[in-house]
């Protein structure tokens, strides 16, 4: 019997050091190796590139700044509040999905862009933090007319801060609306 109840506890501390310890230190680890952008969180003195950052003003989209896909658990802010995120789950016959399409299509229209699916569609995960440089390049008349920046500029701005595929090949090119907005602040006019 003792022998039985010596075993158990030495597994126990044995499990508890494997699984308590050493199997969380190497994953903090590998990642702190592989993935440290993201191991750490990304964030910035303007928020995280990972998460995507509400650039609007209320419900209405800011015609000052790069605005990113809309938030899912409220399509009508772009980008949401930080805290409240997750997938909407909408199917493509809901018409809660096709009413909010609608007025988002109508408030982008209001600032004079012709808005691209994704600008009214959110991600799978609700707080995407890129947009395509489609949806960034579709926004430049807005942008330059409010902040009176010569859209040849925009445009070059857009360039700079387009990304390629993961490593070449996994996905498509993106732009993340942080990183842009944060370049974008530096123009003048």
């Amino acid at each position: 019997m003792r022998t039985a109840i010596y075993r158990s506890f030495v597994l126990t501390a044995i499990m508890l050091v494997i699984v308590g310890a050493a199997y969380p230190l190497a994953g903090w680890a590998f990642a702190q190796a592989t993935f440290t952008h993201q191991a750490d969180g990304s964030l910035g003195s303007n928020g995280s590139s990972l998460i995507g950052q509400p650039w609007n003003s209320g419900t209405s989209i800011n015609p000052q700044w790069f605005n990113g896909r809309p938030d899912a658990d409220n399509p009508l802010s772009v980008n949401g509040v930080a805290g409240e995120s997750s997938a909407a789950n909408l199917g493509p016959r809901s018409a809660v999905l096709v009413t909010s399409v609608r007025a988002l299509i109508k408030e982008w229209r209001a600032v004079g862009v012709s808005p691209t699916p994704d600008l009214v569609t959110t991600s799978g995960s609700g707080i995407d933090p890129d947009i395509s440089p489609l949806d960034a390049r579709v926004q430049v008349p807005m942008v330059s007319k409010a902040r009176h920046i010569p859209a040849a500029r925009l445009y070059q701005l857009i360039a700079q801060q387009t990304r390629g595929p993961q490593w070449g090949f996994l996905g498509s090119s993106y732009v993340n609306v942080l990183s842009l907005n944060e370049a974008l602040s530096t123009l003048r006019p």
